[in-house]
């Protein structure tokens, strides 16, 4: 015997059949609301000034960056290696790198 789920979604405004889901977010935390195309139109209006004045946020890159107090960017550590020897500075040929021979790198480069 065969069955068939069908899911309907209410708006959560007015309690109408709803088309979709919304997904917004305010002050650090994301929303989600079923909305009409009515509604949905609304809300896009109501909001359409502050985002068209706001910056775009990528959540995924957020996701990513370097923890907080990282002040070092990420280089090749056989360029650093190189550079670095090239003016002197004794280098092991494998693990981390001083902070201070990456700064002084950075602020060659």
């Amino acid at each position: 015997m065969a069955q068939r789920t069908v899911v309907t979604l209410e708006d959560d405004i007015d309690g109408s059949e709803a088309e979709g889901t919304v997904t917004f977010g305010l002050n650090g935390v994301q929303y989600d609301i079923d909305l009409s195309k009515k509604n949905s139109d609304k809300l896009a209006k109501a909001l359409a000034p502050y985002v068209a004045s706001a910056r775009r946020v990528s959540t995924r890159a957020s996701a990513r960056s370097a923890p907080a107090g990282s002040s070092h960017k990420k280089h090749d550590q056989s360029a650093v290696r190189e550079w670095a020897r090239a003016r002197g500075m004794t280098l092991s040929d494998r693990g981390r790198i001083a902070a201070d021979v990456l700064a002084q790198y950075e602020a060659a480069h």
